[in-house]
Formats: structure tokens, C-alpha cells, sequence
């Protein structure tokens, strides 16, 4: 059995599971421990399950920190995709953007793009693009307010999307994995992106790398609803060729 056979066939013993051991692994495919510990490599390095010592276990979700300390996290990555981002805008669009570092770090690249609508629950975005020079219509869709990210959240916020058509919704995410999709870390946060990507005509994704492999506890929208993604130079080879693979187009 050649070795991108039996990976996912780890994979899904683990997933099963929980956890295994190589000693395990090994006589279930009548392989050596070594063949398995670089099955096991390959696996976790595109964050499918998470080396443990002897063996392997399902990967956890992922708790995310403050607005605070993940704004000092990836910064370079954050600014070269906010850049990024302001290639693949064009004037006159109209925009959902989402709650999150990344997408601040996108707020003076697109101050620059004239005509735009940007309709957003982020209090920190919406007045960065402002005080940017933006001549953005900007619209900022109230509710229950949250301290930590400025932001607002609830229901009220998912009524008041009804009301808007976006060109395109930019979103940040907690997780992205490209056989399950995009994933948050807060279910309210989650929410507001799943009444973005219902009423937005395209999906655009900020991940830096660190965020792929990874996995939350709530499902933003699957890879088939995903239409571009902007990440960084870092991003390895197994997760850009399994975004080509589904047809997802793939900046960094």
C-alpha cells in the first residue's frame, strides 16, 4: 500500500479512536514503526491529527486568545494579505468584512479603493477606515456589544444583514481546512459570518498559515462556498494543492 493510500486510512483510524499508538499502527498495515512516524509527519504537519509521544490523537479545537494578543500574532502576514486583499477589490464594490485581526490589518489598504460600501460589525474597522481617509460608505450593523473585539453580535445584527447584498464577503476565520472548510472559535462570531456568506454574491477568505490544519468548534461554510483565499508565503504545499483541488483560487 503506497503511502497517500494509507494515510487517510490512519487518519480515520485515529479520528475514530482518539488515540493510537506507532506499535499499533505498524502491525495493522504490516509496516515498520519508521514508515508509520512519517505518515504520522506528514499528517500532522498539514493538521490532520496531533503527533503525541508513542503515537497519535485526534487534533483539539482551538480556543482563541484576546483581540490583544492575537493582533501582535503573524503581523507581517497580516499586512502583506490585508495588501493583498486591496489588489483583488475593485472600486465601487460592495463589501461584508467580519470582526478580526486580519481583517483590520486590511483597513488601510482598502481605505485607498474609492467607492466602496463596506458594511461591517466591526467597531475598530469602521473607524480605522475613516480616520484612513476612506470615502467608503460605511455602514455598521448594531447589536449586543462585545468589549474585546468591538464588535457587535447577535440577532439583531444577523436581521440587519437580511437587508444588505454584498459582492463579496470578506471574512477572517479561526480554522481552515480544506476538506472541511472555514471554522470560528465563538459561536456568535460564526453566525455573523454564515448571514454574510448567505447574502454575499462571492466569499473571500484571510488566513494566514498558521490558521490552516487547524480546527473550531463552529462551522463558518464549507470549501465549496469558498471563491478565493488570501494567505501568506508560508502556506505549505499539501494545503495549496488541496485548495487547486477544489477549485478554490489561491493567493499569497
Amino acid at each position: 500500500m503506497k503511502p497517500h493510500e494509507r494515510q487517510p486510512q490512519i487518519e480515520a483510524i485515529i479520528r475514530r479512536e482518539g488515540e493510537v499508538s506507532v506499535e499499533m499502527l505498524a502491525q495493522r498495515f504490516d509496516v515498520s514503526s519508521e514508515t508509520i512516524r512519517r505518515d504520522l509527519g506528514v499528517l500532522a504537519e498539514i493538521g490532520r491529527i496531533q503527533k503525541v509521544h508513542g503515537g497519535a490523537r485526534r487534533p483539539k479545537l482551538i480556543r482563541e486568545p484576546s483581540h490583544d494578543e492575537r493582533a501582535t500574532a503573524a503581523t507581517a502576514a497580516k499586512a502583506a494579505i490585508g495588501r493583498r486583499l486591496a489588489d483583488a477589490v475593485e472600486p465601487g464594490e460592495t463589501l461584508f468584512i467580519d470582526t478580526g485581526s486580519t481583517t483590520l490589518a486590511a483597513a488601510e489598504p482598502l481605505a485607498v479603493i474609492p467607492g466602496l460600501t463596506v458594511i461591517t460589525n466591526s467597531c475598530r474597522l469602521a473607524e480605522r477606515l475613516a480616520r484612513a481617509g476612506s470615502d467608503a460608505a460605511i455602514h455598521l450593523l448594531g447589536g449586543r456589544y462585545g468589549l474585546d473585539n468591538a464588535q457587535t453580535t447577535g440577532i439583531a445584527v444577523i436581521e440587519q444583514l437580511q437587508a444588505f447584498r454584498a459582492d463579496r464577503a470578506v471574512l477572517t476565520v479561526a480554522a481552515l481546512d480544506p476538506a472541511e472548510g472555514a471554522m470560528d472559535a465563538s459561536l456568535d462570531e460564526a453566525q455573523i459570518a454564515r448571514a454574510m456568506v448567505r447574502n454575499a454574491r462571492s466569499v473571500t477568505i484571510l488566513a494566514d498559515s498558521t490558521k490552516f490544519g487547524r480546527h473550531a468548534a463552529f462551522a463558518v461554510c464549507a470549501t465549496q462556498d469558498i471563491d478565493f483565499v488570501i494567505s501568506d508565503d508560508s502556506l505549505d504545499k499539501a494545503h495549496r494543492e488541496a485548495l487547486r483541488d477544489r477549485r478554490v483560487e489561491l493567493w499569497t
